[in-house]
């Protein structure tokens, strides 16, 4: 077996998508953020992206590692770990050097639970640091949509008078989109890919969705401000997209924390299903 790893997502793309199309909900994550790089609809980051792929003659596990994220390694089979570890390792060894240690070096892995672990054993092990668990999520898929509703209020798409309401929420929501989420609510805006609940004319809710990959829309994120939760407006609101993917002949899948048994109730009433178990983990001092 060996490793290889390139900066340059089509040259990725073209490399490891034979084999992550073989389950394209399971690899949704690496699927749809090579490709929005690779076409260009996401904006290339200041800092490099490492794409990483193990092979035995063919394909047989990715990861990959893009600003301001962990490492994520998905679904990579555990006994492929060390080998995708060191090869992080080496790439980071320069950097320290450089002192572009804290804006640079990963600060924590996700992805398969037992993958995810043992990456982060052995990163503390040559780095030092501790290990914390911040997370775990579930991957959902949909197996048969059922429509729900809220107590009032209409779904629409994002307009460009919205800007400021989304970057606001995505800033309080989802803290690893840095404070100036500007950009990408306008993103949002220019990829027709965030939804609004509306009540009397006010955002109270929204929800997006990432582009077709092989027939896979991922939904998400989802966020509604504290002042309008417990009313359905959420759960309205997923319904209401996962309803324009089936529309339009897709799958559709999502992520779920789950410290969060409402939310996993819903989507669940909304006829998601889970498939597969991920966690994500944090490196410290």
């Amino acid at each position: 077996m060996h490793v290889q790893v390139t900066s340059d997502p089509a040259d990725f793309s073209r490399l490891v998508f034979p084999f992550l199309q073989q389950d394209p909900v399971l690899n949704t994550v690496i699927l749809s953020n090579v490709h929005e790089r690779a076409t260009g609809v996401r904006p290339a980051d200041d800092i490099p992206p490492y794409f990483v792929s193990v092979h035995d003659d063919d394909v047989i596990g990715v990861a990959m590692r893009t600003a301001g994220r962990g490492v994520y390694l998905g679904s990579l089979r555990p006994d492929l770990t060390d080998l995708v570890t060191d090869q992080f390792l080496e790439l980071y060894d320069g950097v320290v050097s450089e002192g572009l240690y804290d804006e640079v070096v990963p600060g924590g892995v996700a992805g398969d639970a037992a993958a995810a672990e043992r990456f982060a054993e052995r990163w503390c092990e040559r780095r030092g640091g501790q290990v914390e668990e911040a997370m775990r999520t579930r991957l959902h898929k949909l197996v048969t949509h059922t429509a729900l509703t809220a107590e009032t209020g209409v779904a629409r798409l994002m307009q460009s008078e919205d800007i400021d309401v989304v970057a606001a929420w995505g800033r309080h929501g989802f803290p690893e989109l840095g404070e100036d989420t500007r950009d990408w609510a306008e993103y949002r805006l220019a990829e027709n890919t965030m939804w609004i609940w509306e009540v009397d004319g006010e955002p109270v809710s929204m929800v997006g969705y990432h582009r077709p990959i092989f027939g896979v829309c991922r939904v998400g994120p989802v966020y509604t401000p504290p002042e309008h939760r417990r009313h359905g407006y959420a759960g309205a609101l997923t319904s209401h997209v996962t309803a324009e993917i089936v529309a339009e002949g897709h799958q559709a899948c999502l992520y779920t924390d789950l410290a969060n048994p409402t939310s996993n109730k819903i989507y669940h009433q909304a006829g998601y299903r889970p498939l597969a178990d991920f966690v994500v983990l944090e490196f410290t001092a």
